[in-house]
């Protein structure tokens, strides 16, 4: 087989070495649908060749847009990037002045939609772009579909055409644009090129221990965000069966369904398992319940290794049989690995779903890395807690004399599209800045700190890090979300959103009735006991640090309020404006 060079390479890799039979699998009107390995090449083809008949040259931008992760995504990259033109996928979630910045920004002269509600967003905007024609996934009527391109393209006449155009690519050339979701100003489009995401498949691969031509992945996370982009081309080289999740409420029921070995996921859903699987056992009463918190405590002070020693070890296996063993079953029974991005775990998850037997292995990249830097591996003594593990193989970090993390590797981008300027001011030396703030322990394990943008300084001139304070806050059950603020103010204060089902739930333990959030939020007894989780993770930080007070927000955080980005990070910016008379309160009462 020749070397893998090109995204497009990973396909035929993996039909000649594996030759799955279900090698991409959909949900359709509640039955599951796979092609395999020879009709996923076969689709793709025959995508690339109705996109030659359409005229589509090399370095034309098609843009895709999906709601959820689907089979047609798939076919549809390859067939497009076997023109050598690319693929520039945009979140589905943002607004439709955004995508129509996007559009006009990236010149995208064709659209792939999952459905009709991107749809009609779009065609309130594609009179003001350069578009020539919107094509469905979904069947809407009076509205093209996607098999027509695949009909266009079964005349196999023009076949040669494609295996030209193949050729013609290079491992330098550009594979794609990702607009970042950005938590500040106009999206920026990062250029990745075929060997940005071929190098990093590769060098991540040797950090993921998989069944190669057997284990099974649940994909949900959106594809059009590189970090699940890049772990589906790694499943693709591994010969792993792929499955799509219907959507994030529907994962406990494809969970059980697949039953797959390996998932990837933001910490934000690892905590939503994890506080679900707490509130049953809550409800729980007697020896069970006790049983329940005796192992979960357990495994809060899990350290990989045997580092505990032979009797915390006798309690955890223990533990396992009585206990974890359940947990596991509950997300399918076969899940062994399950991989975090994107933003900080909370070392008590890595801690407790290790000790279950189902270890999350953190890892660190950005878009502009492709994504990943370093991440964890069970093997090897590879695992620490709290750490992002260890820089994978070809990537070289440095941290520059201020704490921020720099990198250099065949996975650093090729700048953002139309903007030297911006470009200039993140390289250095060949070395991308990453804005976050980190350092390596002696045994080379890479751990970050804070974001250096999201860094301030108090009134009184003392440096906060928000990132620290927040992860540890939100360990309480009362917080789904808290952003810590005080910039230029004389100390730290926080906004916080209560997890309003675990609130419900407390509500009625102590004979309280809500009949609204208003209600929720101004609850005195309700504040009280918020300000006793405050004050008990307070005590983990300097006097300086600690959050001197709070308020309580009237709504949920979410993508579509613009609190949060499509990968659930904070709006910083929005937030603050969202919630400026709140603030007011805080600072200037």
């Amino acid at each position: 087989m020749a070397e893998i060079s090109r995204i497009f390479d990973f396909p035929y890799h993996q039909l000649k070495t594996y030759n799955l039979e279900k090698a991409l699998t959909s949900k359709l009107n509640g039955e599951w649908h796979s092609i395999s390995s020879q009709e996923y090449v076969d689709q793709a083809n025959a995508i690339s060749r109705g996109l030659l008949r359409l005229g589509i040259k090399p370095n034309d931008k098609i843009a895709v847009i999906s709601t959820t992760n689907r089979t047609e995504w798939n076919v549809l990259d390859i067939g497009v990037l076997q023109t050598g033109a690319q693929n520039v996928p945009i979140y589905p979630t943002i607004s439709k002045e955004d995508y129509e910045y996007i559009l006009n920004h990236s010149e995208a002269i064709y659209c792939f939609v999952s459905d009709a509600e991107i749809l009609e967003k779009l065609n309130a905007i594609k009179d003001k772009t350069k578009l020539k024609g919107i094509y469905s996934f979904d069947d809407v009527s009076n509205e093209k579909n996607w098999k027509e391109i695949l009909e266009l393209g079964k005349d196999t006449s023009n076949q040669a055409e494609v295996e030209e155009r193949k050729t013609n690519v290079t491992p330098d050339d550009l594979a794609t644009l990702i607009y970042t979701s950005g938590t500040t100003g106009r999206p920026k489009g990062v250029m990745l090129t075929h060997n940005n995401l071929v190098s990093n498949v590769l060098d991540s691969e040797k950090r993921v221990p998989f069944d190669y031509g057997q284990s099974k992945a649940l994909s949900f996370l959106p594809v059009c965000h590189v970090f699940e982009r890049m772990i589906l081309y790694l499943y693709q080289h591994c010969g792993v069966e792929i499955y799509f999740a219907e959507s994030i409420e529907k994962m406990g029921d494809n969970l059980k369904e697949i039953q797959p070995n390996v998932m990837t996921a933001v910490p934000r859903l690892y905590e939503k398992v994890y506080d679900k699987i707490v509130a049953k056992g809550s409800d729980l009463s007697g020896i069970k319940k006790a049983l329940f918190f005796w192992a979960v405590d357990l495994g809060l002070k899990y350290e990989p290794y045997g580092a505990n020693g032979w009797w915390y070890e006798t309690q955890l296996k223990l533990a396992r049989k009585l206990i974890f063993s359940k947990w596991k079953e509950g997300l399918g029974g076969k899940l062994d690995l399950m991989v975090s991005g994107s933003a900080a775990l909370q070392p008590r998850l890595t801690r407790v779903f290790a000790a279950a037997e189902m270890p999350i292995m953190e890892g660190y990249g950005l878009t502009e890395t492709s994504p990943v830097i370093s991440v964890n591996d069970l093997r090897n003594g590879g695992f620490r807690v709290g750490t992002v593990g260890r820089v994978i193989d070809h990537v070289d970090i440095k941290i520059a004399k201020d704490g921020e993390i720099m990198v250099k590797g065949p996975n650093v981008m090729k700048g953002y599209f139309k903007d030297p300027e911006k470009t200039a001011e993140v390289m250095t030396d060949g070395y991308f800045h990453t804005g976050d703030i980190g350092e390596v322990d002696k045994d080379g394990f890479l751990k970050i700190t804070d974001r250096k943008k999201e860094m301030f300084k108090t009134s009184g001139g003392k440096y906060v890090a928000p990132a620290l304070l927040e992860n540890q806050f939100k360990q309480s059950r009362f917080i789904e979300q808290i952003m810590v603020i005080g910039e230029g103010e004389k100390m730290p204060a926080a906004l916080i959103q209560v997890n309003y089902e675990f609130v419900d739930e407390w509500a009625k333990r102590h004979k309280l009735t809500f009949n609204s959030k208003q209600e929720i939020v101004s609850n005195q007894k309700l504040r009280d006991r918020i300000q006793e989780e405050v004050d008990e993770a307070n005590q983990k930080f300097g006097h300086w640090e600690q959050i001197k007070k709070f308020e309580i927000t009237p709504d949920v955080w979410s993508i579509e309020g613009g609190h949060l980005t499509p990968t659930m990070k904070m709006k910083r910016k929005v937030i603050k404006e969202i919630y400026k008379d709140l603030i007011e309160k805080i600072y200037r009462p």
